[in-house]
């Protein structure tokens, strides 16, 4: 029974990593849409958003992924953070076998 219970809190852990990474893959989709806005950072939900992506998207900044007017850290940010995740899910559920 042991064997099951562990099995049984691995898949939860996968499931709930899984469900982190939409959720700030979310914010962050939040947090480009907030530049189409004109002063939309300065407004308190900005604020609060800008404080939780800024953090994991200042990672790209050194990147230079600009072209023109358009910026695509926040693109590359969610591709990182989704192929970190999978990766870590895939090493979770080798753990199971």
């Amino acid at each position: 029974m042991i064997f099951s219970q562990e099995v049984v809190n691995i898949v939860e852990l996968i499931s709930l990593l899984y469900l982190a990474v939409r959720i700030y893959s979310g914010l962050l989709i939040i947090y480009a849409l907030l530049s189409w806005f004109p002063g939309a950072y300065e407004s308190t939900f900005g604020r609060l958003i800008a404080r939780i992506c800024e953090p994991y998207l200042s990672l790209f900044d050194r990147l230079n992924l600009n072209i023109g007017m358009i910026g695509f850290n926040v693109m590359i940010a969610i591709i990182v953070l989704n192929l970190a995740a999978s990766g870590l899910g895939k090493i979770l559920e080798s753990l199971l076998y």
